[in-house]
């Protein structure tokens, strides 16, 4: 099971990967990075302003699974993400936790060289497989 640094480095191996973190939505803050930070922002900055989106996603309701889903509401309500612009896409995977946290994976992909399925069902294997320490 990859740790924080190891699952970083094998999103940037995606076709395509501009840059990634581990942001707490919670707090905005990142709990690691790799790569170059959308926007020419820092990373600090790119977090904390993915962060707001993420927030807005998970805890509003209209974006919780329907009644007889199976969710049990101990995890968050959205898997991903996904922001496309005229040159990349953005995507934040929320992970699941053993303990009570707000995690999620931001990649920055870029739009004409990267596969936005691929980046959505690899990042979905790592988020199941990441150890967060």
């Amino acid at each position: 099971m990859p740790g924080i640094d190891e699952c970083l480095l094998e999103v940037m191996r995606l076709p395509g990967a501009r840059g990634a973190a581990l942001v707490d939505w919670t707090s905005g803050l990142p709990l690691g990075t790799v790569g170059d930070p959308p926007g020419g922002e820092d990373h600090d900055t790119a977090a904390a302003e993915a962060a707001e989106l993420a927030r807005l996603a998970a805890e509003h309701g209209a974006f919780t699974p329907d009644e007889g889903a199976d969710w049990d509401g101990s995890d968050p309500p959205v898997e991903d993400v996904i922001i496309s612009n005229r040159d990349s896409y953005h995507v934040l995977r929320f992970l699941r936790a053993t303990y009570e946290s707000n995690v999620f994976l931001h990649l920055w992909l870029d739009r004409d060289e990267g596969n936005l399925a691929l980046a959505r069902i690899r990042l979905g294997n790592l988020a199941e497989r990441l150890v967060l320490a």
